[in-house]
């Protein structure tokens, strides 16, 4: 008997919830680092790595709390709308076409969000906090798959020219996201290799 290959409508409940666990559990590691250096600046969190590597310096700046309150809180609440879109689909929930276009307006809004942060992290603050990266990588995957399946549904339109380069990325999906992360890898290791070249 021949199996039924998975399609990524199958996938995707899956890959939304193992998204939205690492943004949500993240988040909440990064809010309890917030309060115990609220409580106690001199606080050193478990993610202090070395001086490049360092939740604290991170959490200690401006950019930390863009909204006037700490970001990892807007990091709870859409961790946990990711993981209920996924659960609900795979309890069979069938949503409507204006909720997967706000989902994809809100994995733009976060990607957008998250790449102002990496260019502050790097060329700001001179720092990068592992839970932080560990969102980025989650809301990365997250906006990509949720196109993808726009896009298949129809909830997103493309022209007629674009069909031919968008089978190309379907084919491809998985080298292109996993390239896209190499190449963010390799910007950080070039970025910070005064301290990595010499521990290598």
């Amino acid at each position: 008997m021949t199996r039924k290959k998975r399609t990524l409508k199958d996938n995707l409940p899956y890959i939304l919830i193992i998204c939205g666990l690492i943004i949500t559990l993240s988040a909440f590691f990064l809010s309890i680092d917030v309060v115990k250096i609220l409580q106690n600046p001199s606080y050193k969190p478990s993610c202090d790595i070395n001086p490049v590597v360092s939740c604290g310096s991170v959490i200690k700046t401006h950019q930390a709390s863009v909204f006037g309150f700490p970001n990892p809180y807007i990091g709870l609440f859409a961790g946990g709308i990711v993981v209920a879109t996924g659960a609900a689909m795979l309890a069979g929930a069938q949503f409507k076409k204006w909720y997967w276009q706000g989902m994809e307006l809100g994995t733009v809004l976060g990607t957008v969000f998250i790449g102002w942060l990496f260019y502050e992290s790097l060329f700001t603050i001179h720092d990068l906090c592992p839970y932080c990266m560990a969102v980025w990588v989650a809301t990365i995957t997250s906006l990509w798959y949720v196109s993808l399946f726009n896009i298949d549904q129809g909830n997103i339109k493309l022209s007629k020219k674009l069909s031919k380069p968008y089978a190309w990325v379907r084919k491809h999906h998985a080298d292109l996201i996993v390239l896209i992360f190499l190449v963010i890898a390799a910007f950080i290791l070039h970025h910070f290799w005064y301290y990595y070249g010499k521990h290598l």
